[in-house]
């Protein structure tokens, strides 16, 4: 099993749930974050005064999956998250250890 975590821009979130239920990501969990790459946020302008805005509003996706969907699953992420410019956002996947199901108990595979 495997945990991947994605940071992608809100407006693509739609995308990326469908491409991922069409290949048969069963569940995810999504947050609102914040946060800043390599461009270190951008300066905007309100009436009439410039400021930076460090922290750029972004969703992190969680997604436990089983090993042989993965290579799917990043391609699936990349795909429909790409807008082709700064900020489209990183994908990192981690070993999942162990996974257990609270109300029947289940473990491993059978429980995601």
């Amino acid at each position: 099993m495997k945990f991947i975590i994605a940071i992608i821009k809100p407006f693509k979130l739609d995308d990326v749930r469908q491409a991922l239920g069409e290949i048969g990501v069963q569940g995810l969990t999504v947050s609102e974050v914040k946060g800043f790459g390599r461009q270190k946020g951008h300066t905007e302008l309100y009436r009439g005064a410039e400021y930076v805005v460090d922290f750029l509003p972004k969703v992190k996706l969680e997604i436990a999956i089983d090993e042989d969907l993965v290579d799917r699953a990043i391609e699936a992420i990349s795909t429909s998250a790409n807008t082709g410019k700064i900020g489209d956002g990183k994908i990192f996947v981690t070993p999942l250890e162990q996974v257990v199901r609270i109300r029947t108990g289940e473990s491993g595979s059978a429980a995601l």
